[in-house]
């Protein structure tokens, strides 16, 4: 008979089971994107597709990428309800934010939320 987990963490250490909740907390920081849109709202690709005015496909195949343009990675994060941040780490160094593309996503926002002209 399969034991409930609650009773196996019951017989851990007290040291296990803070080293296992820092695992999961650490595996928690790091997803896929598709795991963060499925973690962040339980979002569809299609979902998050709608708001970027893109293809579902669009989003899958984003989703796979090993490699991006940051703008794009803004846009999706911004679609999910979030906002990026980028941290250069050095050895023996305090974390460093980069923030030369954060003007830059204020900027898109602002053009997108302005009504395009029509043309006659």
């Amino acid at each position: 008979m399969a034991k409930k987990f609650n009773e196996l963490r019951s017989k851990m250490s007290p040291e296990r089971r803070r080293g296992n909740k820092a695992e999961a907390n650490r595996m928690l920081l790091e997803m896929t994107l598709q795991e963060l849109r499925q973690h962040v709202g339980e979002l569809s690709q299609a979902d998050v597709a709608e708001a970027l005015e893109v293809t579902q496909g669009y989003i899958s195949k984003l989703e796979r990428q090993d490699d991006m343009l940051v703008s794009k990675l803004y846009a999706y994060v911004e679609a999910l309800g979030g906002e990026v941040e980028i941290r250069a780490r050095f050895p023996d160094e305090e974390d460093v934010q980069i923030n030369q593309f954060d003007e830059i996503a204020k900027l898109k926002a602002v053009l997108a939320a302005k009504p395009k002209k029509q043309t006659a």
